[in-house]
């Protein structure tokens, strides 16, 4: 049995096909590819990286700065219980809800600015964004799962919003 030989096999396998090297264009190109996708990334980097990028690590130098002329809207817990005293006294309100997660933003109305009412949330809705059962809360956190539990009503008509062991 006798085997054929390709002649293009044996030409590249041989000394001379290594020594010298055909087809280099095909690398150039692709050279030339890489290097013109490097240039563009350069360039894109350039224009679209803000120029404070950076000095304090991996992030925005001047979004301290931003972040510091935007109106502070959000009074905090301490604010609300200096002057609603009723609520705040004996334990009313739940260690890890504060009023503004409820009643929104309240800066403007603890300084005075504005005499608006906190709104008052819908409860069903509110109390659903933290208590609707879910695998990823622990199961120590109380959750529930509303067609057991209530499948039609407020949860105020059982609960106090602000104790809410039911009542």
């Amino acid at each position: 049995m006798s085997y054929r030989v390709n002649p293009v096999a044996a030409r590249l396998h041989s000394s001379a096909g290594m020594s010298q090297f055909r087809d280099g264009s095909h690398l150039v190109r692709v050279a030339a590819l890489i290097a013109a996708g490097v240039i563009a990334f350069l360039l894109a980097r350039r224009q679209f990286v803000p120029k404070d990028f950076g000095i304090y690590g991996h992030y925005r130098a001047g979004a301290l700065d931003d972040a510091r002329a935007r109106p502070i809207v959000f009074a905090g817990q301490r604010a609300c219980v200096d002057c609603h005293t009723d609520i705040a006294a004996g334990g009313r309100l739940p260690a890890h809800v504060s009023c503004e997660i409820c009643h929104g933003p309240l800066a403007r109305h603890a300084s005075g600015e504005d005499t608006m009412t906190p709104k008052r949330p819908d409860g069903r809705t509110a109390c659903l964004s933290c208590h609707l059962k879910n695998a990823s809360k622990p199961p120590a956190f109380p959750q529930i799962v509303m067609t057991d539990h209530a499948d039609e009503g407020a949860c105020i008509a059982c609960h106090q919003p602000h104790s809410p062991k039911i009542s």
